[in-house]
C-alpha cells in the first residue's frame, strides 16, 4: 500500500508557474513507477508526465517543454515543475504510483489538486 499526498496547486496567471508536490509514504517508494495526470472537467483523466522506477522520464505533447517531472527517492517525492501555463493547463492533477508485480498492475493514487490558469 503506498499513501500519496500531493501538494501545489492553485490559481495562476498565464504564463506563470507553480510546482507541484507528491509526498508518498507507506511502501518502498523507490520501486514504483510515479506519474502526474490531470482532469478538467467533462474530460477523461490523462498522464501528462511519468518517471520510471529507474529514473527514465516523458512527458506528453501538450506540455513537452514547458513541465518536467523529476523525483527524489530520498524525499520519498515526486515534483512537477509546470512553467509557462495555459488555461487549458487548468485541471485536477493526480499524483499516481505503479507497480508491475507478478503480472499484476498496482495503482495507487493521491486525492488530487486543483490548478487553476487564469487572468
Amino acid at each position: 500500500q503506498v499513501q500519496l499526498v500531493e501538494s501545489g496547486g492553485g490559481l495562476v496567471q498565464p504564463g506563470g508557474s507553480l510546482r507541484l508536490s507528491c509526498a508518498a509514504s507507506g511502501s518502498i517508494f523507490s520501486i514504483y513507477d510515479m506519474g502526474w495526470y490531470r482532469q478538467a472537467p467533462g474530460k477523461q483523466r490523462e498522464l501528462v508526465a511519468a518517471v520510471t522506477s529507474g529514473g527514465s522520464t516523458n512527458h506528453a505533447d501538450s506540455v513537452k517543454g514547458r513541465f518536467t517531472i523529476s523525483r527524489d527517492n530520498a524525499k520519498n517525492t515526486v515534483y512537477l515543475q509546470m512553467n509557462s501555463l495555459k488555461p487549458e493547463d487548468t485541471a485536477v492533477y493526480y499524483c499516481n504510483a505503479g507497480r508491475l508485480r507478478f503480472g499484476v498492475r498496482y495503482d495507487y493514487w493521491g486525492q488530487g489538486t486543483q490548478v487553476t490558469v487564469s487572468s
